[in-house]
C-alpha cells in the first residue's frame, strides 16, 4: 500500500459528546481512490467532517501527511492540501464560473486550469454564467473543478451524485478518478451509487451504525454482492460481536 496521505486511527466523532462514528480506521495513499459507503445515517458525512477538522474527534486520531491533525483549524488543513467538496457543493449562486475559478486559484495557473477544464469541458462554455443559473450537474462540476484547481493532495467528495441523473454521474466519476491517478491525489468518495463508486475505486469501506462493517478491494466487493448487501442492511453476519467488537470482515 502506498504511504498514507490521510489516515484515521480508531477515530470516534460526533455531536454534543455523542459519537456518530466509532473505531474508524482507514487510509488513502497517492493516486488511490477509496469509496466510503453505507446507508443513510451510517456516519459517512461525520467521518469526512472529522477528517477536515470541522468535527472534533471524541477519541482516536486523524493524521494528515504523516502528522497528527490535533487542533488545527479547518482552513489550515485546507491549505495543507486536504480539501472537502461538501454535499451542498459550496458554491456562490451570484458568482459566475469565471469568478469561482479565479477565487479558487490562489495564483494564476493557466496550465492547471487547462488540465481541469479538459476534464470538464462544459465549463468552458459557461464561463460567464452565474452558478445559480446552472444545472445541478454543472454546479457539481464547478465545485469539483474549484477544488482541483488548488492542486489538493487529498480530495474528499461528499455525495457527488446527490440530485444528479445517473448518466451525469457516469461521466463525472471516471474524469475525477483519472485526474486523481494522474496527479497522485488521494481521493475519498462518499457515494450512494454503490456499483458506480466501486467501479472506479481501488478499495471500498462500508459503514453501518457508525462502524466499519466491511472493507476490501473494490473489485472483490463488486463480485460479492451478497456481502455488500448484508453490510448495508445489517444482516446477522455483520451483527455486533461482543467477543471481538473490533472484528471487521474483509475481502481481498
Amino acid at each position: 500500500m502506498p504511504d498514507a496521505l490521510l489516515e484515521t486511527r480508531d477515530l470516534a466523532a460526533g455531536y454534543n459528546g455523542v459519537p456518530a462514528i466509532r473505531g474508524l480506521t482507514l487510509s488513502v495513499g497517492p493516486g488511490e481512490v477509496i469509496a466510503l459507503l453505507g446507508p443513510n445515517g451510517a456516519g459517512k458525512t461525520t467521518s469526512l467532517l472529522a477528517m477536515v477538522g470541522l468535527v472534533s474527534p471524541l477519541a482516536g486520531e486523524v493524521h494528515v501527511l504523516g502528522a497528527p491533525l490535533g487542533r488545527r483549524k479547518p482552513h489550515r488543513i485546507a491549505r495543507s492540501g486536504v480539501l472537502l467538496v461538501p454535499d451542498d457543493r459550496g458554491i456562490f449562486y451570484g458568482l459566475s464560473v469565471r469568478e469561482h475559478l479565479r477565487l479558487a486559484a490562489r495564483k494564476a495557473d493557466p496550465e492547471r486550469e487547462a488540465q481541469v477544464l479538459e476534464r470538464f469541458p462544459v465549463l468552458r462554455t459557461l464561463d460567464g454564467r452565474r452558478a445559480g443559473l446552472m444545472s445541478g450537474g454543472e454546479q457539481q462540476m464547478l465545485a469539483i473543478a474549484k477544488a482541483l484547481l488548488a492542486r489538493p493532495k487529498v480530495l474528499i467528495i461528499d455525495e457527488m451524485s446527490l440530485g444528479l441523473a445517473p448518466k451525469i454521474v457516469q461521466e463525472m466519476l471516471p474524469a475525477i478518478r483519472d485526474l486523481a491517478k494522474a496527479d497522485g491525489i488521494g481521493l475519498i468518495l462518499v457515494e450512494q451509487h454503490i456499483e458506480l463508486a466501486l467501479s472506479i475505486a481501488d478499495r471500498g469501506v462500508i459503514l453501518n451504525h457508525g462502524r466499519v462493517v466491511l472493507t476490501g478491494a473494490a473489485s472483490d466487493l463488486l463480485r460479492d454482492r451478497h456481502l455488500v448487501e448484508a453490510a448495508y442492511f445489517g444482516a446477522e453476519e455483520f451483527g455486533h460481536d461482543e467477543s471481538d467488537p473490533d472484528r471487521v470482515p474483509a475481502l481481498g
